[in-house]
């Protein structure tokens, strides 16, 4: 082969080459076109300041689709503007008074019997519930008096189409006591109750506080996992770089995890703009 012949081939074998990884790309932004996107989802209560009419509005422009931890009275408000409630919440909620503590059982039955016929009137498909705090009740005790006070009520949201899904808090800093501190102790609530009805919401601000090895602990535990919150470490704001997580290190293993559900972002912004802040939040979580 002389010098020309060896140019010539040289310049197909390139051509064939860029072919090879122009049809490469394309295949690669068709699977992406299919593939999951971030069904984006904000806690209300970091925009207390913000009227809810106002904060859909708002939110829709950058691409919102769910506020949550609203009652049944604002369930209505969102659905006028074409948007949902990813996760409902009871007006008698408590943090630390929760179904680890028998006492409570009676009143917080009472009240997720009303709760659950709601969601299901109004397409709302997740119900949050809380352990409450330990008050020295064993780790063990608490997940057993947990299982007994909402087997029944799991029983009802099964039949209604509802998922009860428990939150994760840190007892270190925010909630101290909180009994429900652990990936591991929920899950091992999640086995007793045996039932895809129930599943952890999974915190990633309060976990990292109280357990960190974040992104291994959802692939280990995905399946028991139906629903996520964000915030910035430490102080719970925004996360950006100016914080201690890689969210879109966090947001893709959630994505490979096979979850479809929606993320919430539940930071406080410190922006001037907190509707800027919020579609940072959103951007960041779009991998």
């Amino acid at each position: 082969m002389n010098r020309r012949k060896a140019m010539q081939a040289t310049a197909l074998g390139l051509g064939s080459l860029a072919l090879s990884r122009a049809v490469g790309a394309t295949n690669a932004a068709d699977a992406q076109a299919g593939a999951y996107k971030t069904k984006h989802s904000t806690c209300k209560w970091c925009y207390n300041d913000i009227p809810l009419e106002e904060l859909c509005e708002r939110g829709q422009d950058i691409g919102l689709q769910s506020i949550e931890l609203l009652t049944v009275e604002d369930w209505p408000i969102l659905k006028k503007y074409g948007m949902t409630c990813a996760m409902g919440t009871i007006k008698a909620f408590s943090i630390e008074d929760g179904w680890n503590e028998p006492k409570n059982h009676e009143k917080l039955q009472e009240n997720y019997r009303v709760a659950i016929k709601d969601a299901a009137d109004h397409g709302i498909e997740n119900l949050i519930v809380m352990s409450g705090n330990r008050r020295r009740i064993s780790d063990y005790d608490g997940m057993m008096n947990c299982a007994i006070g909402l087997r029944p009520m799991v029983k009802l949201a099964e039949e209604a189409g509802i998922t009860l899904q428990m939150e994760l808090l840190n007892s270190k800093v925010n909630h101290p006591d909180y009994m429900c501190d652990r990936t591991a102790w929920g899950v091992a609530l999640a086995e007793m109750i045996n039932s895809d009805h129930f599943k952890l919401l999974y915190d990633i601000y309060h976990m990292q506080i109280m357990e960190g090895d974040v992104i291994a602990t959802i692939k280990k535990y995905a399946p028991y996992i139906g629903h996520y919150h964000t915030g910035g470490v430490p102080g719970r704001h925004e996360i950006n770089n100016s914080q201690e997580l890689n969210y879109p290190a966090i947001i893709r293993a959630i994505h490979e995890s096979g979850f479809t559900g929606f993320i919430a972002q539940e930071y406080i912004p410190t922006y001037e703009d907190k509707i800027k802040a919020l579609e940072e939040g959103l951007r960041i979580c779009e991998v």
